[in-house]
């Protein structure tokens, strides 16, 4: 059974023309794959970054964000991620869709036109109300975090290794 399909507006921008716009690999794909419209190769040198254009703008409908995401075949291949993954394309964000691809490889890697470069998933969003209180429940992992459960990590829970004393974060 194929999920439901949700229209979305998309206006592509004239450095897009002759661009396929996002479109899903297969049948069951959760993610779009998103392709660079650069109007010549762009070379990200090993350690470094660069924001490259898609050409694409959207008008996400009410409740929905867009979720930029890494593609994992750049990732095992040439060390590419995105830094801020998932990135978040809100509901009422009408620009450019950029994707910051940062090389954690050892080599250069270069963004061709039409590269597939990011994946876009399409996501409901819940806004929470918070309600401040006095304590919060119980439970068995409690305060533990960063790599507390299932191991004995000998860190006091809240610590942070490294971390002055008496600061935070």
């Amino acid at each position: 059974m194929s999920p439901p399909t949700l229209p979305v507006r998309i206006r592509r921008l004239a450095h897009a023309v002759g661009l396929p716009l996002p479109a899903y690999a297969t049948q069951g794909a959760a993610g779009m794959d998103l392709v660079a419209a650069v109007s010549a190769p762009v070379t990200i040198w090993a350690g470094g970054r660069a924001l490259v254009p898609t050409g694409l703008c959207i008008a996400l409908p009410a409740g929905y964000e867009l979720q930029i995401r890494p593609r994992s075949g750049l990732a095992l291949k040439h060390g590419i991620t995105l830094p801020n993954s998932p990135g978040t394309i809100d509901e009422d964000y009408r620009g450019e869709i950029g994707i910051i691809m940062l090389n954690t490889g050892e080599e250069p890697f270069v963004v061709e036109r039409g590269m597939r470069i990011a994946q876009a998933v399409l996501a409901p969003v819940v806004r929470g109300m918070w309600e401040e209180c006095e304590t919060l429940d119980n439970t068995a992992r409690g305060a533990g975090g960063f790599g507390s459960t299932g191991t004995d990590t000998g860190v006091t829970a809240g610590a942070i290794p490294g971390a002055i004393p008496g600061t935070t974060g």
